[in-house]
């Protein structure tokens, strides 16, 4: 995947993301969040997929059930956000699918193989979220009340040797490089 940064200006970064083929998305969308200290962001996709599984929350049993689609299919929606669950940037997407027939298939987006191309736009917002695990229904759910302002780790700026602008995550509470 490669990505850059498209804004940056008083808290708010934007990001285009081009997926290589194959490419897991669920995967590639973690790393760069993590890559990125991404702590309150929403993102939008389109393009295109194959094997891909949905997943359908039940309530009752509290579990996802798989929805296996194993065919080309073109994103027509992909909609997420990002927020740090258990200290780490937690990726939720929902995905909308079409299929050759014209029909369309959606639900939360569990894993996906990008064929040939899919395209992203990532927003971070100043105010940065939280989930938390809600027990009455399951689910890790946004946590409004613990919002904040700042990061959890923060994203350090310097010259390398050839002047060049450089970024590397430090962990704000003790100043030491995050893995």
């Amino acid at each position: 995947m490669h990505y850059e940064l498209i804004h940056d200006k008083e808290g708010e970064r934007t990001f285009a993301l081009v997926f290589d083929a194959g490419g897991e998305v669920m995967e590639s969308l973690r790393t760069f969040a993590w890559n990125a200290n991404l702590a309150g962001s929403h993102l939008t996709a389109i393009g295109a997929l194959s094997h891909v599984t949905l997943g359908f929350f039940d309530p009752d049993t509290r579990h996802y059930e798989k929805i296996r689609l194993r065919e080309q299919v073109e994103v027509l929606s992909l909609l997420g956000n990002v927020a740090i669950q258990e200290n780490r940037p937690q990726v939720h997407a929902h995905v909308v699918i079409g299929k050759r027939d014209g029909t369309a298939h959606g639900g939360h987006l569990l894993e996906a193989r990008v064929r040939p191309t899919l395209e992203a736009i990532v927003t971070e917002e100043p105010r940065h979220l939280w989930r938390r695990h809600d027990p009455s229904t399951g689910l890790a759910r946004l946590e409004l009340e613990e919002a904040v302002s700042t990061r959890p780790r923060a994203i350090a700026e310097a010259d390398d040797e050839d002047g060049d602008q450089s970024f590397r995550a430090l962990d704000v509470s003790i100043g030491f490089p995050v893995p």
